[in-house]
């Protein structure tokens, strides 16, 4: 069989891009005769992830870009390069003999997307998102399976994070040690309010763990050195499940993979969405937990740091124990597995 992957522009997609593929390969999921295809955009980050994955027999990236943020020239140049992308994209189909496409959205998945809907060719699609994101919205009601860890109806409940964060799950009772998860590139609300908070945070004995982002790692640094408190603080790192482990209490951003890895690892957590997030995703992404009184949320102009302390001295042990059955294990598997059963 033949497995088209498509969708990316953002590391969001491509990490489920890239867990299903680890899943198919290294899994045994796939016979020695099948193959894996990917199909992007040069634009956004899919070269820089994909390019030279020897996983993927083939690899196509289409001169695309996105469609919104555009004047009306613009959007009518992207609708002509999606349109010859999509021409190029059934050909593709053809000549491979496609069994399914596995479609993650972002601008990037498009031309392949509609390719499948033109051919017949059966269509999964995977939403990170508590908000159906614009393509995967209009796709939706043409695939075969739609997969998405908010949606009732969904066939499978699993996101694809690595094992590791189950295996780390243990529950939470009092805060011991907080970390504050910007992201690699960072948060300044988020190391704003660490470093306001600290000085209670020393108080209470708590022991702080940092994601400050690449770019700010010596000014956070100085900052912690300047109230004379000691902090881990990093940017990127590969330890992020080890560091998650530690903590008895986490402050996020609540973009897919962050809330899922965190909740899998069962840490209680107070998200602080990326207020300039489409169509405001990461927001609803942390109600979809708070909703089930698992999670906190704060605007970025709400932060107080006294409610937050206050938030502190609360016992986790319920909110910890209810984490651990908001996901499935076994993510990448159990998709990759829906894949070749088409």
């Amino acid at each position: 069989m033949s497995i088209v992957m498509t969708g990316g522009g953002t590391g969001g997609h491509l990490t489920i891009i890239k867990a299903v593929k680890e899943a198919l390969v290294g899994r045994g999921v796939l016979y020695p005769t099948d193959e894996l295809i990917y199909v992007g955009s040069t634009k956004g980050q899919d070269k820089q992830w994909f390019e030279d994955d020897s996983d993927f027999l083939e690899k196509y990236f289409f001169e695309t870009r996105g469609v919104v943020n555009q004047g009306a020239l613009g959007k009518i140049k992207s609708l002509f390069m999606m349109f010859k992308a999509m021409l190029h994209s059934i050909k593709i189909l053809r000549s491979h003999k496609a069994s399914v496409v596995f479609c993650v959205g972002g601008f990037s998945a498009a031309p392949m997307a509609f390719a499948a809907k033109l051919t017949g060719t059966p269509l999964v699609i995977h939403e990170q998102n508590a908000v159906l994101g614009s393509l995967n919205k209009l796709l939706k009601p043409y695939a075969k399976y739609f997969i998405s860890s908010y949606l009732e109806e969904s066939p499978l409940k699993a996101y694809p994070i690595k094992q590791v964060f189950f295996d780390n799950a243990h529950v939470r009772s009092k805060v011991k040690t907080i970390i504050f998860l910007g992201g690699s590139q960072g948060a300044r609300a988020i190391n704003n309010l660490a470093l306001d908070m600290a000085p209670k945070l020393k108080e209470k004995g708590i022991k702080i763990i940092h994601q400050a982002g690449v770019n700010n790692i010596d000014e956070v640094k100085k900052a912690y050195e300047s109230l004379d408190i000691e902090a881990e603080v990093f940017g990127f790192t590969t330890k992020l499940a080890d560091y998650m482990n530690e903590a008895d209490f986490a402050i996020a951003r609540s973009g897919a993979s962050t809330l899922w890895e965190l909740s899998a690892t069962a840490v209680p957590t107070l998200y602080i969405p990326y207020p300039y997030a489409v169509s405001d995703h990461q927001y609803y992404n942390a109600q979809f937990l708070v909703e089930q009184n698992l999670a906190w949320v704060m605007r970025e102009d709400e932060m107080d740091v006294k409610q937050v302390l206050d938030i502190l001295d609360e016992d986790m042990t319920t909110k910890s124990q209810g984490l651990m059955k908001t996901i499935e294990k076994d993510g990448s598997i159990k998709i990759a597995k829906l894949l070749t059963q088409i």
